[in-house]
């Protein structure tokens, strides 16, 4: 038996070596962490950088710009949750992990080395969305890849534990872009941050892909996937998925919708909504979202643990139920404090890493492993393309007509629809995968 074959083998029993485990969870969580990074600073710095890819003009004008070609990379996500999906599927979880984070930096080089609109004209734009394109393709087909490879590697009683990384090493990636936003707009003018200041987080990306891929390297192939390419793989997937796995499919894109909210406003937009909206100081915006988003991390194994001991509906409603009552009131009473900022930060992200900790073991535990990753990935994506990619362009144009809380009626007509979804799964908390 060869070393990683028995590395393999440890990792998935309960006797596993702690160290054995600890490094397999680290190759395998360090690329999510190198794509939310990525993906997370474009939202962040698009209030800088807006007015280098479009004519002078309004400056509103050009954020939303930025913001639609933010939304037009989201529709890319479920193109790579189904193909590369099924490429994982077909080919295994380490080779599409490893696909995906040498996406997500090319992108980010793209970004980070593209001329001005004065420079280049019309290019700079179309180079924009090109990037954001991959990218979008590359974090469609991560999640699925990275969720199905640590649910896989997990014993039942601790699928919650070892899921909570996904989201945890996304938070690690989400703090540093967050941290970098910190550092640069507290030690940089606002005419350097717009020239070039923008451009150091989305080089920084890149390298941190380059270090992501030497890590992956070590990640071994899960046994479920190895067992059940043995079996045969599926020729066609998502007419096997559509045909076989309905009802789990809609489960899915019901968890989806207050979900996808939840983060894009929390992780991504608050600190821009506090700028415009009540005239927050970008550094305290980034201060307070990035204390919020130390805690969010911090969590992540905790409610994980608590889903393997109480199971996971419990968290689920309790998550969905608080959104409901408490999201509307919170939001508008938002100051530009770092206390006020702060608190409807904690409010959000403690109460989706409810969510958050185990929605890889949740929605592992709905499929097959010969369709898991295509079976997580399309429709998800599709979710988060149709209502996570607007919603900062959305929330954006809201507020240029002062209509903003439309939009937060919209997030509550979502919570409805999530806690109902999460009233109705069964539970599944210590079965073993299918």
């Amino acid at each position: 038996m060869s070393s990683s074959s028995a590395t393999l083998r440890q990792s998935q029993g309960a006797s596993a070596a702690p160290v054995s485990r600890a490094r397999t969870i680290l190759a395998g969580s360090v690329g999510n962490a190198v794509e939310w990074f990525d993906w997370t600073i474009y939202a962040s710095f698009a209030i800088f950088f807006s007015s280098q890819f479009f004519p002078d003009g309004n400056e509103t004008t050009a954020l939303l710009a930025t913001f639609g070609i933010f939304a037009v990379g989201f529709f890319m996500r479920p193109v790579g949750g189904w193909v590369l999906g099924i490429f994982s599927d077909r080919y295994g979880r380490k080779a599409a992990l490893g696909l995906t984070i040498l996406m997500m930096a090319g992108g980010s080089l793209i970004i980070a080395i593209t001329p001005t609109y004065a420079t280049i004209g019309i290019a700079a734009p179309l180079l924009l969305t090109a990037a954001r394109l991959l990218q979008g393709l590359s974090l469609g087909g991560e999640y699925a890849s990275a969720t199905t490879f640590l649910a896989e590697m997990a014993p039942p009683n601790k699928r919650g534990f070892y899921s909570s990384f996904v989201f945890f090493s996304a938070a690690v990636g989400i703090l540093a872009a967050s941290a970098v936003g910190w550092v640069l707009t507290s030690t940089l003018t606002k005419a350097d941050m717009a020239s070039w200041g923008w451009r150091i987080p989305f080089l920084l990306g890149a390298f941190g892909g380059l270090a992501g891929m030497w890590i992956r390297r070590s990640i071994p192939e899960t046994e479920a996937f190895s067992h059940a390419k043995k079996a045969g793989v599926e020729k066609q997937p998502l007419r096997t998925l559509l045909r076989d796995h309905p009802r789990e499919v809609l489960r899915i894109v019901g968890f989806s919708i207050l979900t996808t909210f939840a983060f894009y406003i929390f992780v991504a937009y608050v600190p821009t909504y506090a700028i415009r909206q009540v005239g927050a100081d970008p550094k305290t915006a980034f201060a307070a979202n990035t204390v919020a988003l130390i805690v969010f991390m911090l969590v992540q194994p905790l409610f994980g643990i608590l889903s393997d001991r109480i199971g996971r509906k419990p968290q689920l409603i309790f998550f969905a139920a608080g959104y409901l009552i408490f999201f509307y009131p919170l939001m508008t009473t938002l100051g530009p404090s770092f206390s006020s900022i702060l608190a409807v930060e904690l409010f959000g992200l403690v109460l989706y890493a409810m969510y958050t900790s185990i929605a890889p073991a949740i929605m592992s535990e709905q499929f097959p492993t010969s369709v898991r990753a295509v079976g997580i990935g399309a429709p998800y994506n599709l979710v988060v393309a149709l209502l996570g990619g607007t919603t900062p362009y959305l929330l954006t144009w809201l507020q240029s007509k002062g209509m903003e809380r439309w939009f937060f009626y919209y997030v509550l007509a979502g919570a409805v629809i999530t806690l109902i979804t999460f009233i109705r799964m069964p539970e599944t908390k210590g079965q073993s995968l299918k």
